[in-house]
């Protein structure tokens, strides 16, 4: 490691005349020695000379190990080190962008932000998730929150500014993971909805049924996105909102898919463009500040503009629920947004019942899963794994045949009637 210590009250040189060295304009004022020449790190000053040498000597000794940390680094607040140098540099989808920037805004920064990352300890974050259980009710976003929150430390100690990071302290203890299975609806509640949904936005339901379609995915579909020689929807975007902006993107994990189109869909659809027919739509693409693109939509609003979730879900999905006995009516004088929550009864609930009908079909897991678009087999087994018919009943029931037949021609050997009893 490069550095030295260099006294800033006296001149380094010696004067020819005299052979001694001459004060400096600074003599007298603030620290005496300084620590200097370290690459990436702000110069260092002391009052005495065997600190400014003992400080040098254990910050080579660090860098030797692939330990070295400057502390005045981690004396940037957290809200700061947040704002000046995760936020800028972080990557990732607009939409999980925004995800990420309200977490740490609504529960991060409130809690520790005024904390010096150099100073946030185990004790700090057992509070801090004690606190998050009291505050956020759901167990997958307080664990969201924590990821979150690892990660801003994480970077800090790639920046340099902190030696380890303390969210992974063994009495740092995260809360566990629901073991929630996904919920189906019933085949007669899923029609029922669909019956009673408004007839503009009866598709949507058909096709999160149908197909296994995401909420987004089916408002951004396009009528050249349906193959009805092949029986297929190629799902190339989907429609996002931030911050009330509606923009078009590519579907969850930037990939598209082909999806299996049952007739009775196929039916459905060319019933829909009849009575409803696609408008073209131009929104940005990729990001709300995108350039923009047209598409023509087989879903859109009465006024031929694409769909905002958080609007279709409280003026039309949250109303098909009441009249389908799902969720009570809203109350009187209430706000039109005024409904009973219903986590479980959201549009992905077509999707989860979509996934059980497959399974307990017989459908292949791999080929369920590229219709659902999981990056594999394993996590859609993981989601609906609950959803298969009784495991080892067919393996039983070919054991049973195989050493049943065995069995059989045995008891006719050994038998007092056989010949090889005789």
């Amino acid at each position: 490691m490069a550095g030295y210590v260099e006294d800033r009250w006296i001149k380094k040189k010696e004067e020819p005349a005299t052979g001694k060295r001459e004060k400096t304009a600074r003599y007298g004022k603030g620290k005496r020695y300084k620590v200097a020449g370290i690459p990436g790190v702000r110069d260092r000053s002391f009052d005495v000379l065997e600190d400014a040498k003992a400080w040098l000597r254990r910050a080579s000794t660090d860098e030797e190990r692939g330990e070295f940390v400057d502390p005045r680094d981690g004396s940037i607040t957290l809200a700061d080190y947040i704002a000046l140098h995760w936020a800028p540099g972080r990557g990732g989808a607009p939409k999980t962008q925004d995800n990420q920037e309200r977490r740490a805004r609504l529960h991060i920064i409130p809690h520790l932000g005024r904390l010096p990352l150099k100073n946030i300890t185990a004790s700090d974050l057992r509070a801090y998730i004690a606190k998050l259980a009291s505050t956020v009710s759901s167990v997958d976003y307080q664990r969201g929150i924590l990821s979150e929150f690892s990660s801003i430390l994480e970077a800090a100690v790639d920046d340099k500014r902190l030696a380890g990071n303390p969210m992974h302290a063994k009495s740092v203890r995260w809360p566990k993971a629901p073991q929630e299975r996904r919920e189906a609806w019933p085949l007669a509640t899923v029609l029922r909805v669909r019956d009673v949904i408004n007839p503009r936005n009866r598709i949507a339901v058909v096709l999160g049924l149908g197909c296994g379609l995401r909420q987004g995915e089916v408002f951004g579909l396009s009528p050249q996105d349906v193959d009805y020689a092949r029986n297929v929807i190629h799902v190339r975007r989907q429609v996002q909102t931030i911050s009330g902006r509606l923009y078009f993107t590519l579907p969850k994990g930037a990939k598209t898919r082909v999806v299996d189109m049952p007739s009775s869909v196929a039916e459905e659809l060319k019933l829909h463009v009849e009575a409803f027919p696609p408008v073209e739509v131009e929104l940005a693409w990729g990001t709300p500040q995108g350039q923009e693109k047209k598409f023509s939509l087989l879903l859109s609003t009465r006024f031929g503009n694409a769909v905002a979730v958080n609007t279709w879900n409280t003026y039309t999905w949250k109303p098909a629920l009441a009249k389908a006995g799902l969720i009570p009516p809203r109350a009187e004088g209430a706000k039109p947004w005024q409904w009973a929550a219903a986590p479980k009864d959201g549009f992905h609930v077509l999707r989860h019942t979509y996934a059980s009908l497959m399974l307990e079909a017989g459908e292949s897991v791999v080929t369920l899963a590229q219709w659902l678009g999981h990056s594999s087999p394993a996590i859609t087994l993981g989601y609906y794994a609950h959803f298969m018919p009784e495991a080892g009943s067919k393996g039983r029931t070919a054991i049973d045949g195989l050493l049943g037949e065995r069995g059989d021609r045995q008891v006719g050997r050994n038998s007092p009637d056989s010949p090889q009893a005789h």
